[in-house]
C-alpha cells in the first residue's frame, strides 16, 4: 500500500512539474510575441472595420483585413493556449483532491489539457519563426514542369493538389491564376495565389525543384521514371510599396480564356498576358470574365514578381562585393519524393524524412515546412 501510495505521489509531482513548465513557456512566449501590444492593435483594426465608410477604398479595406487576420493569428491561439492552461489547473486542482481511480482519471485528462496546451503552443512558436519582412503577405506561386515530359506535367499536377490540401488544413484561400495544360495530361504551368496569415512566411519553405520518381503510370512497360517540377513563390506586396511599371514597358497580349463550354465558353478575348519588356517577366490572368479584370490581377502579380527581381538583383551585387554565399536557392533540387522501389519523402536541405509519402501528397507538410524554418531561424538557412 505504501509502495501504490509512493507511486500515485510521484505521477502528482509529475503532472504538478508539466504544469509550471507549460505556464512558465506561456509567460515567456507573451512577453517574447508581445501578446498585450497585439491584442490592442486586433481592437483598434476591429474597429476600423467598424466604420461606414470602410469600404469606400477597395484596397485600404483588403490591407486591413489582412493586417486583422495576421494579428488574430497570434491572440486566437495565445487566449486558446491559456485557457487550456487554466482548464488543467482546474483538473489538477480536483486530482489532488480525489483519491484512487478518481484521481487517476483526473491526472489523465490534466495531462490531455496539457497536450492540447503543447499544440497552441507549438503553432505559436512556429509563428514567432516568421520575421520576414513580408512573411505575414499572401502569396503568389508558379508551379513548372520541368524533365520528365509528360510524366513531369503530371507531377505538377500532383503537386499543385499538394499545395491546396496543404491551404485547406491552413484555412487559407487558393485562387488559379492561370494554367498551360501539358500536351497529354497534367499541367506544363500553373500560377495561383493563396490568400492567409503568413502564407509567404511558409510556402516560402517550399521554393525550389521538387523531385518525384515512381512507376510511370504512362509507360506501357512500367518502367521507374525520375522527373521534376520547380515550385516559386513571390509575396503579394502592399500597395504602398513603389514599384514603378511604365506603359512604354509593357506588352499586353489579350486572347480567349479556356473553361468550361456550351452556354458557358468565354467568347471574348478577357484574358490578359503582360510581359514586362526590361526583364522578360511575364504573367497572366484569365479567371474574371471581364477583361479589365484580368489585367488588373495580372498587374497585381507583375508588381509582386518585379519587387522579387529588383531585390534579387540587390542581393547579387552585394554578394559580388561582399563575397557570394553558398545558399539553396532557386534551381536547386530542395526534396525527393520516392514511390517506388521504396516510399520516402526527404528534404534535402534539413534532412527531415517520412516514409508517409501518401500523407504528404494529401498536404501534411507542415513538417517538412517547420524544419526549415527552425534551420533558418538557427542560421544555415538563406531565405528572405
Amino acid at each position: 500500500m505504501a509502495e501504490e501510495t509512493k507511486e500515485k505521489l510521484l505521477e502528482t509531482e509529475e503532472v504538478r512539474q508539466r504544469i509550471a513548465k507549460l505556464a512558465k513557456q506561456v509567460e515567456e512566449m507573451s512577453d517574447y510575441i508581445k501578446i498585450g501590444e497585439r491584442r490592442e492593435k486586433l481592437a483598434a483594426l476591429e474597429a476600423e472595420q467598424t466604420k461606414p465608410e470602410f469600404w469606400n477604398s477597395q484596397s485600404k479595406a483588403r490591407e486591413t483585413i489582412a493586417a486583422t487576420n495576421a494579428e488574430r493569428a497570434y491572440v486566437v491561439p495565445f487566449d486558446s493556449l491559456t485557457k487550456t492552461l487554466e482548464d488543467a489547473k482546474v483538473m489538477f486542482e480536483l486530482a489532488e483532491m480525489e483519491e484512487g481511480a478518481a484521481q487517476q482519471s483526473a491526472l489523465k485528462d490534466t495531462l490531455t489539457e496539457c497536450e492540447k496546451a503543447d499544440g497552441f503552443f507549438a503553432k505559436l512558436r512556429l509563428q514567432s519563426l516568421l520575421g520576414g519582412k513580408f512573411d505575414g503577405c499572401n502569396v503568389f506561386v508558379k508551379l513548372h514542369a520541368g524533365q520528365g515530359g509528360t510524366e513531369a506535367c503530371d507531377w505538377v499536377q500532383m503537386l499543385y493538389r499538394m499545395y491546396q490540401r496543404y491551404a485547406e488544413t491552413q484555412g487559407w484561400k487558393v485562387e488559379e491564376y492561370d494554367q498551360q495544360p501539358g500536351e497529354e495530361a497534367g499541367l506544363k504551368d500553373v500560377y495561383f495565389r493563396v490568400e492567409g496569415p503568413y502564407a509567404f512566411g511558409m510556402l516560402k519553405a517550399e521554393r525550389g525543384i521538387h523531385r518525384l520518381v515512381r512507376i510511370s503510370p504512362f509507360d506501357s512497360n512500367k518502367r521507374r521514371q525520375t522527373s521534376f517540377a520547380s515550385m516559386e513563390t513571390v509575396a503579394e506586396i502592399d500597395d504602398d510599396i513603389d514599384v514603378e511599371i511604365k506603359d512604354e514597358d509593357l506588352r499586353i497580349d489579350t486572347y480567349r480564356s479556356g473553361g468550361a463550354g456550351g452556354q458557358h465558353v468565354n467568347k471574348t478575348d478577357s484574358a490578359v498576358r503582360l510581359t514586362h519588356l526590361p526583364t522578360g517577366i511575364v504573367v497572366a490572368f484569365q479567371k474574371e470574365r471581364s477583361q479589365h479584370m484580368n489585367k488588373e490581377k495580372a498587374l497585381t502579380m507583375l508588381r509582386a514578381q518585379l519587387y522579387e527581381y529588383y531585390e534579387d538583383q540587390k542581393k547579387a551585387e552585394m554578394d559580388r562585393f561582399y563575397g557570394a554565399k553558398s545558399e539553396n536557392g532557386w534551381g536547386s533540387q530542395i526534396r525527393s519524393y520516392v514511390f517506388c522501389p521504396y516510399t520516402m519523402v526527404k528534404d534535402l536541405r534539413t534532412e527531415y524524412e517520412t516514409s508517409d509519402v501518401n500523407g504528404v501528397m494529401d498536404g501534411h507538410i507542415q513538417p517538412f515546412i517547420e524544419a526549415w524554418l527552425q534551420m533558418k531561424a538557427s542560421g544555415t538557412a538563406s531565405a528572405r
